[in-house]
């Protein structure tokens, strides 16, 4: 098993991935079991604890200066390169090749990655196996994430099936990265970039339950550059 893990240098994404697939399978399974009233109280109770989820990441926050001005910089960046009208038709695009009709998708989508990706388990786990340790922390992650996916899947559909490919992308990239730089990621980075991704959940959460149309997409520049900030400052 060690030889195994040693030989794929992106183990950990690997399973990590399989296991949301796997998590979002089986919601999708009893998603179509339920009654519409279920389905919809479900999706509901899904946005309330998103906004739980973001509130408690973004609480994490050592620096609200450097949080603000890094979504702040970041969401301009996104606006002007118009990040959500891409993302839009990429999901529009994975929609209908998937044949779904689910008007959720790319919502379902876009949100399981912000969860999935946005966490210290994420940056942590990826360090950890790209300076060559065993993928301890992303297999604790893969577990987690498998069953965080059943309830998503359940409540927003096939896109969280679908973010599977991004999450091995975004988390196998960090680790590649990793061992070919090198580690040494401070916390505070790490720190911030959860922050502000839970700032990212809170927006989605309130555009998933319809209470304001946010664009969440063009925010996403602002997890790179928060991470500059609290790199120079922090």
């Amino acid at each position: 098993m060690t030889d195994l893990v040693s030989s794929v240098p992106v183990f950990g994404s690997i399973i990590n991935a399989l296991a949301v697939s796997a998590g979002a399978m089986i919601g999708l399974a009893v998603h179509s079991r339920l009654p519409g009233r279920f389905s919809d109280m479900t999706f509901q109770v899904f946005g309330l604890f998103s906004i739980f989820l973001g509130i408690s990441m973004a609480m994490g926050t050592q620096n609200l200066i450097v949080l603000l001005f890094g979504l702040l910089s970041g969401s301009l960046v996104g606006e002007l390169l118009d990040i959500e009208t891409r993302i839009r038709k990429l999901g529009d695009s994975l929609k209908q090749k998937a044949r779904s009709t689910n008007e959720h998708f790319t919502e379902g989508l876009l949100t399981s990655f912000l969860l999935f990706c946005v966490g210290s388990m994420t940056v942590l786990g990826a360090i950890e196996e790209g300076l060559g340790g065993f993928p301890a922390i992303l297999l604790t992650k893969s577990i987690m994430d498998g069953f965080a996916a059943i309830a998503l899947a359940a409540s927003l559909g096939s896109g969280v099936l679908f973010s599977a490919l991004p999450l091995f992308i975004f988390q196998g990239g960090l680790t590649l990265l990793t061992r070919f730089f090198g580690g040494g990621v401070p916390d505070a980075v790490i720190n911030e970039i959860t922050a502000a991704g839970g700032v990212l959940i809170i927006g989605i959460a309130l555009s998933v339950l319809g209470i304001r149309n946010i664009r969440v997409s063009n925010m996403l520049p602002g997890l790179v550059t928060t991470a500059v900030l609290a790199w120079l400052f922090l």
